[in-house]
């Protein structure tokens, strides 16, 4: 058996002998750690699972009923993953940052409504402004949330703050021109156009993409 599948058994059979006695009232919460614990881990090993399929095969198999496909199709399968995980797992991190956040833009590009700005950045309008535009070298007060590729919050400012436009990363130097105050955009930042090969810290990997919902509120000189 693929060594990824018995990682995934291996948290299954540690949690039910940490609680082998569990009394009746406590099964549904067992079977919903266990559950928690094998989604946690697929999430972060095969995040394009289709869970649909997956709780089929899980009930078919735990209730002994027959199998919608037949052994040795699931053990070809199963191979073939495991072939790709390890090599996957000798790819430079580096490449395999770039090469999701490839995929990422390309899935946000096609989505309906979005444009792509200078240097990549794409940008959909969530409110339509008509107020004026900043300087090059000028001020804005905004709103903004910015979230990472997951949907993760990394940083967000509820109540209206200013930047001068050469203290921000460059995909807000790059776009923020081009917004009239009173628009609300959502913007979809290529790592080049934010920390780049470096990232930020523990907060922001290195080729990481950024995306932020920046509500222009006001411009000065």
């Amino acid at each position: 058996m693929p060594r990824y599948f018995l990682l995934s058994l291996c948290v299954f059979w540690s949690l039910a002998q940490a609680a082998p006695e569990a009394k009746n009232d406590d099964a549904h919460d067992l079977a919903y750690s266990l559950g928690a614990s094998l989604g946690e881990r697929l999430r972060q090993d095969v995040p394009d699972l289709q869970i649909k399929a997956l709780l089929d095969g899980l009930q078919q198999a735990y209730q002994g009923k027959p199998l919608a496909l037949k052994e040795e199709r699931i053990q070809q399968i199963l191979a073939a993953h495991d072939a790709q995980v390890a090599q996957d797992a000798s790819k430079p991190q580096s490449e395999i940052a770039l090469e999701a956040e490839r995929k990422f833009l390309d899935e946000e590009k096609a989505k309906p409504g979005v444009h792509e700005l200078a240097d990549g950045i794409l940008m959909t309008e969530l409110t339509p402004g008509s107020g004026e535009k900043v300087a090059a070298n000028g001020k804005v007060q905004v709103r903004y949330v910015g979230r990472l590729p997951n949907g993760t919050v990394f940083d967000q400012n509820r109540q209206p703050q200013w930047f001068r436009l050469d203290s921000v990363i460059n995909g807000w130097r790059s776009a923020l021109p081009q917004m009239p105050v009173g628009a609300k955009w959502r913007l979809v930042l290529p790592s080049a156009q934010a920390y780049g090969a470096d990232g930020a810290g523990d907060l922001i990997a290195p080729y990481t993409p950024l995306v932020f919902e920046i509500e222009l509120l006001g411009v000065a000189g």
